[in-house]
C-alpha cells in the first residue's frame, strides 16, 4: 500500500469511522480520544498525541474545522494552516489512526460517537471540566490530562515568527 494511500485511508468522515469503530471494537482495541486546532504543528503537539497514543492502541483526532478555530477566537488570523493542511500533516503521524473534522463549538457530538476508553486533553484543563467527562465516565473510561510541553505553543511560535 503507498503511503498516499494509507495517509488518505486516516482521513475519514463520521460513517467512515463508524464502521473503523466497529472493526476496532470487535478486536478489543482500546481506543483514544482527543481533539484540537493543531494549526502549526510543533513538538509539543508530537509529543502530546504520542503519549495519547501510548494510552491505547487506537488514537481518533477530533480536528477543528476552520470555522469551528475562528469561532474559537484565537486571533482574527487563526487558523493559518487549512483545516485540509492541518487534517493531512495530523493525518501523517504514525501515532494517529484517525482524523476527523469536526464543526461543532465542542466535541461532545463526536465524543458520543466514538465512545473512546481514553479521552485525553492536556494538563491546561482539570479532568472533570473537560468536554465529554461525563459520557466517557459514564461508560467506565478514563479521562486524562497530558503534561504539556513548556515553551511550545502555536500562540508562541506565532508571536516569535512576527519577531
Amino acid at each position: 500500500m503507498s503511503f498516499h494511500k494509507k495517509l488518505s485511508e486516516k482521513l475519514v468522515a463520521k460513517d467512515q469511522l463508524k464502521t473503523l469503530l466497529e472493526d476496532w471494537k470487535k478486536h478489543d482495541f482500546k481506543i483514544v480520544f482527543t481533539n484540537g486546532c493543531f494549526d502549526i504543528l510543533h513538538r509539543g503537539h508530537v509529543e502530546y498525541l504520542c503519549h495519547a497514543r501510548d494510552l491505547g492502541d487506537k488514537l481518533v483526532l477530533g480536528l477543528n474545522t476552520d470555522a469551528s478555530v475562528k469561532r474559537l477566537g484565537k486571533s482574527p488570523e487563526r487558523p493559518i494552516n487549512s483545516e485540509d493542511t492541518r487534517a493531512t500533516i495530523l493525518a501523517a503521524l504514525e501515532c494517529v489512526d484517525a482524523v476527523i473534522l469536526f464543526d461543532e463549538d465542542t466535541p461532545l457530538e463526536l465524543i458520543t460517537l466514538v465512545q473512546p476508553d481514553v479521552l485525553v486533553k492536556g494538563n491546561d484543563y482539570k479532568a472533570e471540566d473537560i468536554v465529554g467527562y461525563d459520557v466517557v465516565v459514564a461508560k467506565g473510561g478514563k479521562v486524562i490530562t497530558i503534561q504539556l510541553v513548556d515553551g511550545f505553543s502555536t500562540t508562541k511560535l506565532i508571536e516569535k515568527m512576527k519577531g
